[in-house]
Formats: C-alpha cells, sequence, structure tokens
C-alpha cells in the first residue's frame, strides 16, 4: 500500500498552530506569574537545601514525579547532591534510603497526594527539613513542610483544565530556578560543572588546557645561549617543531620554530645560539584557560602550538592535536 504524500511546506498558520502557541502562552504567562510570586518561603528553602549535610531527596507521583526525577538531576548536576525516591516504593522499603542528614522536596499540585503518606510522616518523625511544591496553601502537604512553595492560580493549558500542563511547567522551571540559585550560593565553577560531566559535547567544551598539556620531561625549552644544534637536537627529540626560549628570570623570552629554521638555513646556522634565531614574544595560553579557547587561537593564528604559563613562567606545551583528541573541534 503506497502511503500518503507528506506536505511539501507546513503551514504557520492554522487551527493547530493556533492552539500551540495558546499553549506556550498560557505556559509562558504561568511562569511570569510564578516568578512575581516568589518570596521568604523560597529563600528558606534554599536556606534547607544549602544546610544539607546528605542528600536532597526529591519526591512525587505521576506527573509531578517526573518532574521530581529531572529536579533531582539538575540538583546533582550542579553540586548538590541528590537522587528521587517513588513515593510508592519508600512505603515498601525505600525509605531506608533517606537519612536523617538528608532534607526533602515534595511535589504534588493539590498538596493531598496520598502516596506522599509515609514519607511526609516519615520525614516528620526524623526530623527530617520538609520542603514543599504545591499549588494549595492550606493543603495536608504544604501544612507539613518546613517551607512551602506556594505555586500561582494560573489554568492548566489543557482545555479541560485537567491535564497537569501550566502546573508541571511551573513545578519544573521552579527546581531549576533553586538548582541554579544554590549553584550561585556555593559559587560553583565551570571546572566544577566539568568534573560532573566529564562525557559528551558539554563535557568536551569544559575541558582546560591542564588537564591535557604537555609538561616536564616533555616540555621543549632551551636558554638564550644554547647553540642551535643542540636547539636542533632538543626539537627532534620533543617533536613538537619548537623549542621555547627560557631566561635565567624563568620567563619565556621566545621561541624557535620550523619557520624561523628557514629564514636563517646556512653554514652558520649549527652554530649560532638560539637567541640569534627564535621570535621574540611566544604566543602562550594559561592552565586555567579552556581547550576550546587553546583552539580557537591557534586556528586565529594559523599556529600548532601554544606555550602555556602560569605567572610568567612556561610550564607546558599544547599542540592542536591535543585538541582535536580530546574531541574540541
Amino acid at each position: 500500500m503506497t502511503p500518503p504524500a507528506m506536505p511539501q511546506t507546513v503551514s504557520q498558520t492554522g487551527p493547530d498552530i493556533d492552539f500551540a502557541r495558546r499553549v506556550l502562552i498560557t505556559e509562558a504567562e504561568a511562569l511570569v506569574s510564578l516568578s512575581d510570586s516568589l518570596g521568604p518561603s523560597f529563600v528558606r528553602a534554599l536556606d534547607v537545601f544549602a544546610a544539607t549535610e546528605g542528600r536532597v531527596i526529591v519526591s512525587g507521583m505521576g506527573k509531578s514525579g517526573h518532574i521530581s526525577n529531572k529536579i533531582a538531576a539538575t540538583l546533582a548536576s550542579t553540586g548538590t547532591p541528590s537522587f528521587f525516591v517513588h513515593p510508592a516504593e519508600a512505603s515498601h522499603g525505600d525509605l531506608g534510603m533517606i537519612t536523617e542528614n538528608d532534607s526533602l522536596l515534595a511535589l504534588s499540585n493539590s498538596g493531598e497526594t496520598s502516596e506522599l503518606a509515609d514519607i511526609v510522616t516519615y520525614a516528620a518523625r526524623f526530623k527530617i527539613p520538609l520542603v514543599a511544591i504545591t499549588a494549595v496553601a492550606n493543603s495536608t502537604l504544604a501544612k507539613a513542610s518546613d517551607a512551602a512553595l506556594i505555586l500561582p492560580d494560573t489554568p492548566e493549558a489543557c482545555p479541560m483544565g485537567l491535564a497537569p500542563t501550566s502546573s508541571s511547567t511551573m513545578m519544573l522551571a521552579l527546581g531549576d530556578a533553586m538548582a541554579v540559585a544554590l549553584l550561585e550560593r556555593k559559587n560553583f565553577s565551570s571546572s566544577d560543572f566539568q568534573k560532573l560531566h566529564p562525557g559528551g559535547k558539554l563535557g568536551q567544551r569544559l575541558i582546560k588546557v591542564a588537564d591535557v598539556m604537555h609538561t616536564d620531561d616533555e616540555l621543549p625549552l632551551v636558554t638564550p645561549d644554547t647553540v642551535m644544534s643542540e636547539v636542533l637536537l632538543e626539537m627532534t627529540a620533543k617533536r613538537f617543531g619548537c623549542v621555547g626560549i627560557r631566561g635565567t628570570d624563568g620567563t619565556l623570552v621566545g621561541m624557535i620554530t620550523d619557520g624561523d629554521l628557514r629564514r636563517h638555513m646556512g653554514s652558520s646556522l649549527l652554530g649560532a645560539r638560539a637567541v640569534d634565531v627564535m621570535t621574540e614574544g611566544a604566543r602562550t595560553i594559561g592552565t586555567n584557560a579552556l581547550l576550546s579557547e587553546a583552539m580557537g587561537l591557534m586556528n586565529t593564528l594559523s599556529i600548532t602550538n601554544l606555550f602555556v604559563v602560569e605567572q610568567v613562567g612556561p610550564v607546558g606545551i599544547i599542540h592542536i592535536h591535543d585538541c582535536l583528541r580530546a574531541g574540541t573541534a
């Protein structure tokens, strides 16, 4: 049977597009209302999580459970140890995952989700701090919490007003807001982020020069008075196609590349000193620079090596192939 032909173009108008836009606008307006509603309870929630010595346990049922999973993952990836506990499973042994050093974040739009009862009772029994995200301020969950984050009264994007849409979007965004606010409190850096995201493109973009640079015996260095016959031996042994010239004060005063050798080719080259052949002002980069920055600099300057310096002294060298092997392009 021949499948029906697909339309060649997608109209940017029509009932489907109009309805989809109404959904997005409704949810966007809900997020604006949520932003306007933030106040002292949000700060109290952050105080609870910042003071947690263990982990932030996130729990919710149904759609709130799916949002809870994502919030736990975002917290964990931004420096706040966290994991999700299913409330129904908690009643059958998984309460043992929660310790007195932890804190609890419970999500329920109604605040009356029966599956959360045991985990909330457990928190009260062992004095485990509880933060709630709910739309009902006088709900059981809100009253049991140490800090209740009340979602503003906004319509669901569902035309029947039943399917969690605006409410779940607000929960998700509120989790992001908490994670980023905690990140800022902790001065969580890109270096910290890279440690938790070593894989994939994100991890590759955050690799630092210090992570891949060549150091110690691999570093091609000579003094200004080194004769060129020894310079050539150093260049050949280290295989970077260059050497750095380190002055008596430890600073990098210049470098010699294959191009410098060609420009000074002659019968007197081997007897000359490094200072006579070198190019002053070697291009350098710092140890804490991102590898992507080193790659961009080498591409811009049409060079293949960069010496790595701390203060003014050379501590390493990086080749463009090191960037490519690390996945930086």
